[in-house]
């Protein structure tokens, strides 16, 4: 069992900035640092979107283009946790942010919620 448990969101005017953190912990076998990891959103009646990914060991980082040069994932595999710095947020960035892997994946942790105002 992996519980993934995000955090870090909040309320911010336009053009502000948050940094959401996502703890990996339980089930040590499925060895965190050779997991590829996604951030992902889902906005009020929207599907659930991918933001953004980076491989196991940080060489390889894709972003949504709605993000590009804006958002930037990192992680720390010694800590298991993977981070992501939002700037410049807009309220089209308003939604619930969720952490989980790319191609394994697990159960759905509760979010962090990210409230942009115009």
């Amino acid at each position: 069992q992996v519980q993934l448990v995000e955090s870090g969101g909040g309320s911010v005017q336009n053009g502000g900035s948050l940094r959401l953190s996502c703890e990996v912990s339980g089930d040590t076998s499925y060895m965190f640092s050779n997991l590829a990891m996604g951030w992902y959103r889902q906005a009020p009646g929207k599907q659930r979107e991918v933001v953004a990914i980076i491989s196991s060991v940080g060489g390889t980082i894709n972003y949504a283009d709605s993000v590009k040069g804006r958002f930037i994932i990192s992680r720390d595999n010694a800590e298991n946790m993977v981070y992501l710095q939002m700037n410049s947020l807009t309220p089209e960035d308003t939604a619930v942010y969720y952490c989980n892997g790319q191609y394994r994946q697990f159960d759905w942790g509760q979010g962090t919620q990210v409230t942009v105002s115009s």
